[in-house]
């Protein structure tokens, strides 16, 4: 079977398009029908519905997608195990991170990484933590440094690294700054702007606004950090943000006996071996990990 067949059949199934997947190999449109048609004659079935400009996958594409994530992640595995062998910490290694995590966290690990193994080409992509979980049980990014989940996947390895708590903030006008004994009813009645419904820091606070029978009023919702930051800073909402991320443009709110935090650190597909380059990142990591409870444990 060929592979740039199958790799041609996954980007049209994951992007619905054609068009849309040829941008991602770097194809014409013809040319990614022609794969198809390659591959729909060797196997001797139709894998997609054209209706117009609509693509979906046939029962026989559905069945065949999961065996091809399967193929070309054992042929990669085959070529890491390979690589390994000669225990140099070379080639590339696809990492993926938040947006928030690459700019507030992994800037003195990179450096120390790319400066100790000069010969490693990174590719960082910098995702969502939910999406990022995806990269990671479809085979598309070795390592993830992100938001870990409260219930992490059966195939998924999660490490936690840093401690993040999170802090409900105003701006320092908000009249939720100005008011004494503001309680988490009073926080609910004003307008918030919140990271998106698929997040798991939208989770942790929309569960405990539920657990008391309350329900935010979310006017805005993006999924970048700093963005939520500059709105919160011109008075337009109140939000809950990472401590490490407070300054004089946004105050805390204290409520008396709520204390919330979420949990940062990598993942890895435990089913899938890593090359040597992920585990030498892995190994800062860990380290990280071990100064910071050695610095809480004085």
């Amino acid at each position: 079977m060929d592979l740039a067949n199958l790799n041609a059949f996954i980007a049209i199934a994951e992007t619905g398009s054609f068009s849309a997947a040829g941008e991602r190999l770097h194809l014409t449109q013809p040319a990614v029908s022609k794969r198809i048609a390659g591959l729909e004659q060797q196997l001797d079935v139709r894998l997609f519905d054209r209706l117009g400009r609509e693509v979906s996958l046939t029962e026989a594409g559905r069945a065949l997608l999961p065996r091809a994530y399967q193929i070309l992640n054992v042929l990669d595995d085959t070529r890491r195990a390979l690589t390994n062998l000669t225990g140099e910490v070379t080639g590339r290694l696809t990492l993926a991170t938040s947006h928030h995590i690459g700019l507030h966290r992994l800037p003195t690990l990179l450096r120390a990484f790319t400066k100790a193994y000069p010969d490693v080409a990174l590719d960082i992509q910098f995702l969502d933590s939910e999406v990022a979980y995806e990269e990671i049980l479809h085979g598309r990014a070795e390592l993830a440094v992100i938001t870990l989940a409260p219930e992490p996947h059966a195939l998924v390895k999660a490490v936690k690294v840093w401690d993040d708590p999170l802090d409900f903030v105003a701006a320092p006008e908000h009249p939720l700054a100005t008011q004494n004994n503001v309680s988490l009813a009073d926080i609910a009645g004003y307008p918030a702007v919140f990271p998106g419904e698929n997040t798991f820091t939208h989770h942790i606070v929309s569960g405990l606004c539920e657990a008391q029978g309350l329900k935010p009023n979310i006017a805005m919702s993006t999924n970048y950090m700093e963005t939520i930051k500059m709105m919160v800073s011109i008075g337009l909402a109140w939000s809950v943000l990472p401590r490490t991320m407070l300054d004089e443009q946004v105050t805390a709110i204290p409520l008396p006996g709520i204390q919330l935090r979420r949990q940062l650190g990598y993942i890895v597909h435990t089913e899938r071996t890593l090359s040597n380059a992920a585990r030498a990142f892995m190994a800062l990591l860990d380290g990280q990990a071990a100064g910071l409870e050695q610095s809480q444990a004085r």
